[in-house]
């Protein structure tokens, strides 16, 4: 049986996560818009520039529109033509969901509903017990691999197989 269906979550789902996520997400897209254009910036020879704090949600409309200079001072992206002002902010926005994407998969993986619970990493299990519990604990963790009466590992071809009964005779 899978561990996640022999456990209920107490907690019902409601609007907060989903609203906090989207919130972030467009924050996330609204600073990848501003490190596009400063991109474009660049690419253009104007150097990297970007807008002071207060500029960088209200110079959005403006820049979406076109408009390289929005929110920077006078003269900073003078160079920058619309094309490639467009591509730049559509290149990073894209580069910046796909991030945003992976790591909303590694959480989901790793916080999530879908993740293993109650079982320690290799790694964890490792640091926890320390090398010398964990020989001293292995015939009880995995006693397909030990040997009873050496405590070691067997090859595979000198695992002893139970008799077989020979054909053609009846009992």
């Amino acid at each position: 049986m899978v561990e996640r269906a022999r456990r209920q979550e107490p907690y019902p789902y409601t609007w907060e996560i989903p609203a906090a996520v989207l919130m972030g997400l467009v924050l996330v897209v609204a600073l990848g818009t501003q490190l596009g254009r400063a991109v474009a910036c660049w690419l253009s020879g104007d150097g990297l520039v970007f807008p002071d704090r207060p500029a960088l949600v209200t110079s959005l409309p403006a820049l979406l529109a076109g408009h390289a200079d929005a929110g920077l001072p006078a003269g900073s992206a003078w160079r920058v033509g619309v094309g490639l002002l467009r591509w730049s902010i559509g290149f990073v926005d894209v580069v910046v969901l796909v991030a945003a994407g992976w790591v909303c998969w590694w959480a989901m993986q790793r916080w999530g509903p879908w993740r293993l619970q109650g079982m320690a990493s290799r790694d964890e299990a490792q640091r926890l017990l320390g090398p010398a519990r964990l020989r001293k604990a292995a015939p009880v963790v995995r006693p397909d691999l030990r040997s009873k009466a050496a405590g070691r590992v067997e090859p595979l071809n000198r695992v002893r197989r139970p008799p077989t009964r020979p054909t053609g005779v009846d009992l």
